[in-house]
């Protein structure tokens, strides 16, 4: 089975640069998937990096009073854990946005243009 690139029929004749484009609803099914990616990843995020000050906020004595490897347990959260989480979620991204455009067909590939003129690497000096 031979995939369409994530475009629908509707989709391949469609001037995105005149068209006007619903972000909440997407026209594609690649689009519609990444959208849903990109939503789930951006509230895990959220959770990730406001969830321990939020914590900290409700719950100020447990948040305090919890030691975890000589920290108190907000300032572990918030001061390791948000960063190290947002770093996992852009990998975890990145894995899934690589699945998704093996799963549509879409591949990026390096293109090479050619030109006729050579770059001044000596600042224009000798032209």
């Amino acid at each position: 089975m031979e995939t369409d690139g994530g475009m629908t029929t509707s989709s391949r004749s469609t001037n995105y640069l005149d068209a006007e484009v619903n972000i909440f609803k997407p026209d594609t099914a690649f689009m519609r998937d990444h959208l849903k990616l990109i939503w789930v990843t951006f509230l895990a995020w959220t959770v990730a990096v406001f969830g321990p000050v939020t914590a900290a906020l409700v719950f100020p004595d447990l948040m305090t009073e919890t030691i975890v490897l000589g920290f108190q347990l907000h300032i572990l959260l918030t001061g390791i854990g948000a960063p190290f989480g947002a770093l996992v979620l852009s990998a975890v991204y990145a894995y899934r946005r690589d699945k998704l455009d093996e799963k549509y067909g879409i591949e990026h590939g390096k293109t090479r243009t050619k030109s006729d003129s050579a770059t001044a690497t000596d600042g224009g000096e000798n032209a």
